[in-house]
């Protein structure tokens, strides 16, 4: 752990205990047997533990609870984020809060007035104005998901540099050369950096990238819109690739009920790895993403008392059939 001051989760899995536990015996309160208190006691005292301020706040029941914020609530991903962020502030002792704004006008200002009735607040990258976060950061503990950190504000995000491996895979391995990206950058962090992965990718190629984006939403339904704009003119391009798995299901369902041969016709490739990408065929070319544990992780970062600490996972690349392979 080196000179950090160590988590309620390292303390737990040290001593072999839930983090409930350890919550509960470095602040007195619940019942606890003696032989298990002594030895979480004798392990916080090794390693120098000291529960955060809100860790201490949820003990005291200032509010007893976070919230979690998005864009929206529909699809897989953020039903997997959901889970990782809950199971974790669970096991703290930690209610849990789910907003989905919908990009709604008065979203700010409802944000900003959650903070009052909560001891920390997680927000999906995007989904707030800056000036916004840093309002709220002024309140409450705050953690961007999915986002860029923002002036001492903490984050935890994806590798959306993988894409420039799978975009080079397209282009160096299979050949292909006429490539378009679908999703759009307005707005997201995660799209933004992708797409300019996309664009690195062809630079280091040799080859020209699209003048911009296919800018359509992120639903599977989106994905089969844009399969109708891209795949009816004869100037089909040779792959497609979508921001998302649910995207490119979308473009997928589209080119197959076109009666086109994927990959004969048409490459199509997302990002995630969300279930179902397995389970069509063909199988979908896709990016690997631990979306759970960008949950799980932004709930402990919430939680700790690590304020400045940002966190990249590691993403990879999962080669099935509709590139080509």
């Amino acid at each position: 752990m080196g000179s950090r001051r160590p988590t309620v989760r390292e303390i737990a899995e040290i001593a072999q205990v839930s983090i409930a536990t350890v919550s509960r015996v470095s602040r007195g309160t619940g019942q606890v047997r003696p032989e298990l208190r002594q030895r979480v006691l004798q392990v916080i005292e090794e390693y120098g533990y000291r529960p955060s301020q809100l860790g201490r706040a949820l003990a005291e029941r200032k509010h007893g609870s976070v919230a979690i914020v998005f864009p929206g609530l529909a699809g897989p991903y953020f039903s997997e984020l959901i889970q990782g962020f809950e199971y974790e502030a669970m096991e703290a002792g930690a209610g849990v809060h789910i907003v989905g704004t919908h990009k709604r006008a008065a979203a700010d200002a409802d944000v900003l007035a959650m903070s009052a009735r909560v001891d920390g607040i997680a927000v999906h990258g995007g989904t707030v104005k800056p000036e916004t976060l840093q309002r709220l950061a002024a309140e409450v503990p705050v953690v961007v998901l999915a986002g860029q950190p923002l002036d001492g504000i903490p984050s935890v995000r994806a590798d959306n540099s993988q894409m420039a491996e799978l975009t080079r895979h397209l282009l160096v391995d299979h050949g292909y050369r006429r490539l378009v990206f679908v999703g759009s950058p307005d707005g997201s962090p995660d799209v933004t950096e992708r797409w300019e992965a996309f664009q690195q990718a062809h630079r280091e190629a040799g080859v020209e990238a699209p003048a911009g984006p296919v800018k359509i939403g992120l639903q599977q339904s989106d994905g089969v819109i844009a399969a109708g704009e891209l795949l009816n003119g004869p100037s089909r391009p040779d792959a497609i690739v979508c921001a998302n798995d649910e995207t490119a299901l979308g473009v997928l369902i589209g080119a197959l009920g076109r009666g086109l041969r994927v990959p004969g016709d048409v490459a199509i490739t997302g990002f995630d790895d969300v279930a179902m990408s397995s389970l069509v065929q063909p199988g979908l070319t896709t990016i690997r993403q631990p979306i759970r544990e960008l949950g799980a992780a932004t709930a402990r970062l919430l939680m700790a008392d690590q304020s400045t600490e940002n966190l990249v996972l590691p993403t990879e690349l999962v080669l099935r059939g509709s590139c080509g392979c």
